[in-house]
């Protein structure tokens, strides 16, 4: 499908909304009950409608989750404008937001978008076990966020609130879905009030199991199976109107088997693309097993709020722990020959824990402001190992153990001191700004364990290492509402991620040199609408990234280092609309130009300035129809299609024409049965209903493109319960 013909229809989107807009003038008002709901956010830690917002946010609340199936934090990127996922292994998802990303996942490296669950930084990729069951909203910030959260989010943050106990009733509820590849799943909560409502208890459970999409031709056996068990339970403290707390515990058990591996594609001119075959098929490939991706993660959160008679008072404290577990058979397999035999994996520990205690002004409040100090530290042990088997034989080895090649030891420690405030100069105009101090510190250790394995440093050696950066990030910027439904806002605001040491280095003395922190600083300028009575709003902004030192993961050969790049711009575009077309139809739409290119990049002594950059396409539009008709008997019957296409997207910052995906559209669908009183509904849907083969993530290795290929096409029921 050419991307002009989907710019075409996103453009008759928006022509249908103006044309709306210029009938409203001349019709009686509609009735309230058409209206969109206000959604509220909280993306400047404070309560506020994400209309009066002067940022660019995509936001998704309960009702959206559940029904589009959002049940993975990468699910979340087909709806938003900007978002991608890198999502190898499925364990260890890494987004990208308005091209900037991370691919390092060694034991001192950083995201640089980080998500945030309920306040708390989740600092590793394979901590992310995030599992959307009695979830509030998945709130998206996009751009720099170096003031408010900190560090590591050059690119951005996701924000994931889960619902919190209620002291003012009891409520319930439960679903269970059923559907193929042998689908089962189940969620539920309770939710009770205590001590005359002084108090109150919020149980949330949920299991996701379903088998492997992909059939190994070679051992047998499934990959990429499901197996998620995930519970929380929240304890509500509220013993007078000045304070409250929730104290919180959480725990996922995941278990399954690896990713899928394909060899798509060669480079001929390489001796060693011989060993390859090319089998570009989802349905099936070849691995000597089917390794293992197993997770165990658990943690416990404390908020605490007082509302004291000049400012609130709030203390937010995590500690969480993870064991990790990956294996696979990453060559794609050579059942002709069974030439090949490369696996291997990681073995991970960490735990993390935070603390952050922040005043902020009360609600009556003109100046609106915020200051707060916080804490992060992190303990990471993590081991790589390999098995490099390359022999010709007549039948498959029996048993072949994998060499432990690397183990790290992290130690973070990260403070931070901070101020943000807002100050409305007049009724219509407000400006605003901050600073936030940062420093951080890594300790790392590392061994080479085994100096004979093959595709790894040629000597054996032990290291020590210890660094420390600093940064000031601030932001600054103002808006104007011209009128209640209008809101036009520009703003600069900067961030940084900390620097790190190499996961795999050739050497001792690559392994002692730490690369350096990135920054990024955001020119940004805004507008946000609503019109039609609040049945449609558009918010548009356009926005220029300054980009440098940026941290570029490469392969060379057998070799794969993280280096500082120089420097990168980013140029881009996003609109977005909600629109209630009448009382049964509604269409939400969205649009993303995000243009990105290396400034200036040498690369192991090439020249890639001009290069355009990484895991993320130059256009993006996602379309969501949605259509309810009432029934006689007083139920709702609604049907929703969800189209999200973008163009085709690089994995290497050397432009390879074999490492680029294709363009792609994937189209979702569901209908929904909502019973007269509300209580329960059945929904029927199916993802990737065109059943595409598209590619979530590839690396060129001894001249053969290894890629790993999206869900296929999956449908289902599900049946939901409340209270």
């Amino acid at each position: 499908m050419n991307a002009r013909y989907v710019l075409l229809a996103s453009s008759g989107v928006l022509a249908l909304a103006l044309a709306s807009t210029a009938v409203a003038q001349t019709t009686p008002a509609p009735s309230e009950a058409f209206a969109l709901d206000e959604v509220v956010v909280t993306a400047q830690k404070r309560s506020e409608n994400l209309q009066d917002v002067p940022l660019t946010l995509s936001v998704f609340g309960a009702k959206e989750i559940e029904q589009a199936r959002i049940v993975q934090v990468q699910d979340v990127a087909n709806r938003t404008p900007g978002l991608n996922f890198d999502t190898f292994p499925s364990s260890q998802p890494r987004p990208t937001l308005r091209g900037i990303g991370s691919s390092d996942r060694g034991a001192a490296g950083d995201p640089s978008v980080s998500v945030f669950i309920d306040e708390v930084y989740y600092g590793r990729p394979s901590a992310v076990a995030f599992d959307a069951f009695d979830v509030e909203r998945i709130e998206v910030l996009k751009g720099p966020q170096g003031t408010l959260l900190g560090k590591n989010v050059v690119g951005g943050a996701l924000s994931i609130i889960n619902r919190k106990p209620q002291a003012d009733g009891f409520d319930a509820g439960a679903s269970v879905t059923v559907g193929n590849y042998s689908r089962l799943e189940g969620a539920g909560f309770v939710n009770a009030p205590l001590a005359d409502g002084k108090a109150a208890v919020r149980l949330s459970l949920s299991s996701r199991n379903h088998d492997g999409y992909t059939r190994n031709a070679y051992a047998g056996g499934r990959a990429e199976d499901q197996a998620t068990d995930s519970g929380r339970l929240q304890l509500l403290l509220q013993p007078n109107d000045a304070f409250s707390a929730i104290l919180a515990v959480d725990g996922t058990r995941d278990r399954g088997n690896s990713d899928a591996r394909h060899a798509v594609q060669v480079d001929p001119s390489v001796p060693a693309s011989a060993l390859w075959r090319i089998k570009g098929q989802r349905d099936e490939y070849y691995a000597e097993n089917n390794g293992r991706n197993d997770r165990d993660t658990w943690g416990v959160r404390a908020n605490l709020n007082w509302d004291l008679s000049a400012f609130a008072l709030t203390y937010v404290g995590s500690y969480r722990e993870l064991t990790y577990h990956y294996a696979e058979d990453f060559d794609g397999g050579n059942p002709t020959l069974y030439a090949l035999n490369f696996r291997g994996g990681q073995d991970e520990k960490s735990s993390f824990y935070s603390h952050e205690l922040r005043a902020s002004a009360l609600p009556s409040s003109k100046l609106r402001w915020v200051v707060g100090a916080y804490y992060f530290g992190a303990d990471t042990q993590r081991t790589d190992s390999l098995l490099a088997d390359i022999k010709s034989r007549p039948t498959p080895p029996a048993t072949y153990a994998a060499k432990d090649l690397f183990h790290q030891d992290a130690q973070t420690d990260s403070w931070a001191l901070f101020v943000d405030a807002t100050w409305p100069v007049t009724d219509q105009i407000n400006v605003f700004g901050g600073l936030r101090y940062s420093k951080d510190q890594k300790d790392y250790a590392l061994n080479n364990l085994d100096s004979t394995a093959l595709l790894r440093a040629a000597t054996r050696y032990s290291i020590d290492a210890s660094h420390d950066w600093d940064k000031l990030t601030w932001r600054l910027g103002g808006d104007f509402s011209p009128s209640d439904n209008v809101m036009l806002y520009g703003v600069v605001s900067t961030g940084f991620k900390s620097g790190g040491y190499q996961d795999t280095p050739s050497t001792a003395t690559s392994a002692t040199t730490p690369f350096n922190p990135e920054n990024a600083t955001l020119y940004e300028l805004g507008a946000k609408t609503t019109l039609l009575d609040r049945r449609l709003t558009w918010n548009t902004s356009i926005y220029q990234t300054d980009y440098k030192d940026l941290q570029v993961r490469s392969t060379r050969g057998f070799d794969t280092i993280t280096t500082n790049a120089g420097s990168a711009r980013i140029r881009g575009l996003e609109t977005s609309l909600d629109a209630r077309l009448g009382e049964r139809l509604r269409v939400a739409a969205s649009y993303a130009y995000t243009d990105g290119k290396f400034l200036n990049l040498v690369d192991r002594g090439q020249d890639r300035s001009g290069n355009h950059m990484t895991r993320s396409p130059k256009h993006k539009v996602t379309l969501s129809p949605s259509y309810a008709q009432p029934l006689s008997s007083g139920a709702r019957l609604t049907g929703a299609v969800d189209l999200a296409y973008e163009t085709k997207i690089w994995d290497d910052i050397d432009n390879n024409p074999i490492t680029v995906r294709k363009p792609k559209l994937l189209a979702d669908g569901r209908v929904v049965y909502d019973s007269a009183g509300g209580h329960w509904n059945l929904s029927v849907w199916g993802k990737n209903l065109t059943d595409r083969l598209y590619r979530t993530h590839q690396v060129v290795f001894q001249g053969a493109d290894l890629a790993t290929f999206g869900a296929p096409r999956t449908f289902g029921a599900t049946l939901n319960w409340k209270y």
